[in-house]
């Protein structure tokens, strides 16, 4: 049902789906290992071990979201990986917004998507690669999109497209729209002039949290500030009392 829609991207030729998997990134990471090509998409029913950053794990109910995860192999540094990351993330928006232009979604930074400071969308970038290059890249997406409740631990965090809109979605639409949508953002960021600062300027523009918030950081003991935008890289600038620190990884917290 997908291929035929993806004619002319890179996620066109090699689309693998399960019923039932462990998890979509753990399956591309060892087939990206094994030398599958770029552009390979795995795409699951039911996540039994997904997950998220650090050690948290991705709740994916059977055939209610979208668990998908995809191989790159870009001509990038390292240095290059959290630009793509945040790329993804304006894809996941635009795609989101293609389906129902009403959702009004609000990127966390660095790889969150929020309804109503709801989580309904997650996206895990893995690499592999040596200090100066890149072998592959793999991009897992989870997206809440039919799900009607959630588990009692995950109520007052978790949202998904149907409770937000009060409408079923396709899920085969969604993910059609996903995919062009990322292969534009990839392709733009490998070849296109001014892109890297035009990412940067989008998600900007379309999260809340970026400028002005106050945040916890679970990094280097923790600390607490007022968000003051991305720097070049991509990083997240948080005002503190004894002045401006960069966040690298740790987790935010908006307060």
């Amino acid at each position: 049902m997908l291929a035929p829609a993806l004619k002319g991207t890179i996620f066109a030729e090699h689309i693998h789906h399960y019923y039932k998997i462990g998890s979509t990134n753990t399956q591309a990471m060892e087939a990206a290992a094994a030398g599958a090509p770029a552009g390979s998409v795995f795409l699951a029913e039911e996540q039994t071990a997904g997950r998220g950053r650090g050690a948290h794990r991705w709740y994916s109910a059977r055939s209610l979201g979208i668990h998908c995860s995809v191989i790159l192999r870009p001509s990038l540094p390292p240095s290059e990986v959290l630009i793509l990351s945040l790329a993804v993330g304006l894809a996941v928006h635009d795609a989101v917004r293609e389906i129902d232009s009403r959702v009004e979604a609000d990127l966390k930074w660095p790889n969150d998507l929020l309804i109503e400071g709801k989580k309904f969308c997650g996206i895990l970038t893995e690499m592999n690669g040596e200090a100066t290059r890149v072998r592959h890249i793999v991009i897992g997406i989870g997206i809440n999109v039919n799900q009607a409740q959630f588990p009692n631990e995950l109520q007052s965090t978790a949202t998904s497209l149907r409770l937000a809109t009060g409408t079923e979605w396709s899920r085969v639409e969604l993910c059609m729209a996903l995919l062009k949508s990322l292969d534009r953002e990839y392709q733009d960021l490998l070849h296109g002039a001014g892109a890297r600062d035009s990412i940067l300027r989008r998600f900007q523009e379309r999260s809340s949290s970026v400028h002005g918030r106050a945040v916890s950081v679970e990094e280097n003991g923790g600390f607490q500030g007022i968000t003051e935008g991305l720097d070049a890289r991509g990083f997240l600038r948080v005002r503190t009392r004894n002045g401006l620190r960069t966040v690298l990884s740790g987790t935010v917290r908006l307060e």
